[in-house]
């Protein structure tokens, strides 16, 4: 994805806040060669970010597409940090998308984003995965993957998600509980199939 394919181009109904971003910086780096560069260096994570969040790769490409799209209007302010503007944008859009959508189907462990690089379970990991987060509220869900996979701090969680530090305590508590149920031999007896995520 290029950046033309998020922009637009320049005359896509620009702001002044865009057309300043046309001039380069104070490093003389243009708003395109800054957004370029933030996107070589960061989209395989977003997207990886983003199937973590919905569970399916085509809806994660789509989401991550948006993601950066907003990524580029706001970029005088998301330049600060892009990494954390855009998981912002991911968790919010996905939100939005939940509300539109009120059940998903996860995809099949062959069809997931490629992480970059080998493991030793391979699909069989990201099966596991997919599985285990189908059974977290969507909350849960976001506060397990930015605090645990993603390995933020309890307060950059709360900030990105715009809740309280209280509440990613008490809901990262509550959906490691249900992980630890559902992970038991008992719960496992059950056998494979195509998970249904929750709400």
């Amino acid at each position: 994805m290029g950046v033309g394919a998020v922009t637009g181009g320049p005359d896509a109904g620009a702001s002044i806040d865009e057309l300043v971003e046309l001039v380069p910086d104070a490093a003389g780096v243009s708003r395109d060669e800054g957004f370029a560069a933030f996107m070589a260096g960061s989209q395989a994570e977003l997207l990886r970010t983003a199937w973590l969040l919905v569970g399916d790769a085509h809806r994660a490409e789509e989401l991550t597409q948006h993601a950066l799209v907003r990524t580029y209007g706001a970029w005088p302010r998301a330049r600060r940090d892009p990494v954390a503007y855009t998981r912002r944008v991911l968790v919010n859009l996905r939100t939005d998308t939940w509300r539109r959508r009120r059940r998903e189907v996860l995809m099949a462990p062959e069809r997931l984003p490629d992480q970059g690089r080998e493991d030793d379970g391979g699909v069989e990991q990201r099966d596991a995965l997919s599985r285990v987060l189908g059974v977290l509220t969507v909350r849960q869900r976001r506060v397990v993957v930015l605090r645990y996979l993603l390995d933020l701090p309890e307060v950059q969680v709360a900030a990105d998600l715009g809740i309280s530090v209280g509440t990613v305590k008490s809901t990262t508590s509550r959906a490691l509980a249900r992980l630890r149920a559902e992970l038991t031999p008992a719960a496992s007896a059950a056998g494979p199939g195509q998970a249904e995520w929750r709400r």
